[in-house]
């Protein structure tokens, strides 16, 4: 096999999956790294966003549509998430939220296939995205660069709205010291309570998108949740740069692994963790306490 042929394609195998891993570590960095709320769930609300798009997709044919409609979806199960449950028991620390939110986990699986059964589901993409284009001397899907652009996009869409504006000023400023910021006169639950949506929305964003990807089945939240708290951990709990470099970093960890150590894909990838939590307790762009 002429591995060095292969190399970029490989590269770009690991960035698309990095950027699905992006979008959920990004929601699960505004809510644990941020909010410090241990959620579980997460993994849950991903494949709900992509049997929601699924469900959108098949009365409306839209693909773009499922796009909009699927995360708002998703983000209002997570605000519903918080209000009714999570918040009466943030007093009790990490384990109450630990089981809160793995319960959930398990009622939206059980929930997904009482509704849509628990065979794999094919979503089906718009004529624009099933082509595929030239690139590196090899025919690449445009799908998959779709994936890396929309992931980029909301990369600086985050940033813009947490460093560029009075939103994101309020968010941060709650992170810090809500007390402070409640004696102002802000509605400090209100914050989280958006927070934690933006979150879910994010969550089901990353769902949306990787549904086509790695087909629709009730486990696919499951599966991905470990690479998703490395992911966060690596990269710094509360930052949304780490988010984006540590999961590229797993991204690719992980497609060079398959193609030149595929028995040993998860001992590489937390071997990378022990590293990182040796020597960068923190993470990579995490800040000391």
């Amino acid at each position: 096999m002429d591995y060095i042929s292969i190399i970029p394609i490989a590269i770009l195998h690991g960035l698309v999956y990095g950027m699905i891993l992006f979008l959920l570590a990004s929601g699960l960095t505004l809510i644990f790294g941020m909010m410090d709320v241990l959620n579980f769930s997460h993994g849950a609300f991903y494949m709900l966003g992509a049997y929601f798009s699924f469900t959108v997709l098949n009365l409306t044919g839209q693909f773009w549509l499922s796009l909009i409609i699927a995360p708002v979806l998703v983000g209002l199960a997570g605000i519903i998430l918080e209000q009714l449950f999570l918040r009466k028991v943030h007093a009790y620390g990490h384990v109450a939220e630990l089981l809160v939110t793995f319960g959930a986990a398990y009622i939206l699986e059980d929930v997904v296939m009482l509704f849509w059964g628990s065979e794999p589901l094919k979503i089906q993409l718009p004529a624009i995205l099933k082509g595929s284009i030239p690139i590196f001397g090899s025919i690449y899907p445009v799908y998959r660069l779709f994936i890396i652009l929309v992931s980029l996009a909301v990369f600086l869409l985050l940033i813009l709205i947490l460093y560029k504006t009075r939103a994101g000023i309020i968010v941060r400023a709650a992170v810090d010291n809500k007390e402070m910021v409640g004696a102002l006169g802000f509605n400090v639950p209100l914050v989280f309570l958006v927070l934690f949506g933006v979150g879910s929305w994010l969550a089901g964003l990353a769902g949306v998108i990787g549904g086509p990807l790695f087909m629709t089945h009730p486990a696919m939240g499951a599966v991905i949740l470990i690479d998703l708290f490395v992911v966060v951990v690596v990269g710094g709990l509360g930052s949304i740069k780490g988010a984006l470099f540590a999961a590229i970093l797993i991204g690719i960890l992980q497609s060079f692994g398959i193609l030149f150590l595929p028995n040993f894909v998860l001992f590489l990838q937390f071997a990378l963790l022990a590293i990182v939590l040796v020597f960068k307790p923190e993470g990579l762009f995490g800040e000391s306490q």
